[in-house]
């Protein structure tokens, strides 16, 4: 049975964004949809009149099924033929959804929120799912293109393995094309300041091409394989990862990124890529946690090399 896809409903204009894509998602893998509204103590958009963390409160209930209905309203709009379930929840957002990702083909989130889902992608919420989540997190942000193909991030990594057979599985789902995308950083330029590299940095740009020839072949070779009908494009670049990617988003209905890895994405949670990404990304991001055995990457590092 296809494990039921899980989106983070609020009530704020982002999270019924969420919804849609998330109903979109749960129709082309034949899944349900599972609704999950948390609220704990903190939750400052509960109304006045009774605890903040008992559902039964004075105006709490009126608020959930206005805020749930609303938010089932627009995933039947988009998916109507997918059987939708709605949870209400007693508990911190970031607890109830990592539980929910046990479960889950794919969690959702929205960019911004109200209360305790409140701006996911400055906060603890999404930053947390995608470090522990049991699946991949999408967050939906800019503008989704159904023209457009899927934006694979690829580095040299086994770190990358999960994230390169989610978005061949997405692209094949989507019925879109793949574009495969290796970033060789020239030098420390993804954490220089000013508008050109250092001036006593040089590269050799053949040499750095070559490398990124080699990491797409090595990683995409096994899944086209087993994904025939996805045409893939590769795309071996030299330059600044965050500014490479962030652009290349522009037109892609999907970023694909993985949650650790070595080179160009390396600490790419809470580095100055994932920062760029989450915050400027033209197409949602979904992040692709790496569930490997081997010893974790460093917290923040970027990685210096290609």
């Amino acid at each position: 049975m296809t494990k039921p896809v899980v989106v983070g409903v609020d009530g704020s204009p982002s999270s019924l964004d969420a919804v849609g894509v998330a109903g979109h998602e749960a129709a082309i893998r034949g899944a349900e949809l599972r609704l999950v509204h948390a609220f704990g103590r903190s939750s400052s958009h509960l109304p006045a009149g009774g605890p903040a963390w008992n559902p039964a409160g004075a105006g709490v209930r009126e608020l959930l099924d206005g805020t749930l209905m609303a938010a089932e309203r627009r995933a039947r709009a988009v998916a109507p033929q997918v059987g939708i379930t709605r949870d209400v929840t007693v508990g911190e957002p970031l607890v109830v959804l990592e539980i929910a990702s046990r479960t889950a083909s794919v969690v959702v989130v929205g960019s911004r929120g109200l209360g305790a889902f409140g701006s996911l992608l400055l906060g603890s919420v999404s930053g947390h799912l995608a470090a522990h989540g049991r699946c991949p997190v999408l967050v939906v942000r800019g503008r989704t293109d159904p023209a457009g193909p899927v934006l694979l991030a690829v580095d040299d990594s086994p770190a990358s393995e999960e994230a390169v057979r989610f978005a061949f599985a997405e692209a094949a789902l989507r019925g879109a094309d793949l574009t495969a995308l290796h970033v060789c950083r020239t030098g420390s330029s993804d954490v220089y300041d000013g508008p050109a590299d250092p001036p006593f940095v040089t590269y050799d740009e053949t040499h750095l091409r070559e490398h990124a020839e080699r990491v797409l072949d090595a990683a995409l070779t096994g899944p086209e394989e087993s994904h025939p009908d996805v045409a893939v494009l590769r795309k071996p670049v030299t330059g600044r990862v965050r500014h490479t990617l962030v652009e290349a988003s522009a037109g892609a209905q999907l970023l694909v990124v993985g949650a650790r890895g070595r080179g160009g994405f390396t600490g790419l949670l809470l580095g100055s890529v994932s920062q760029a990404v989450l915050h400027h990304a033209h197409c949602p991001v979904a992040v692709v946690r790496h569930r490997g055995k081997g010893p974790a990457t460093p917290e923040g590092g970027e990685g210096d090399h290609p």
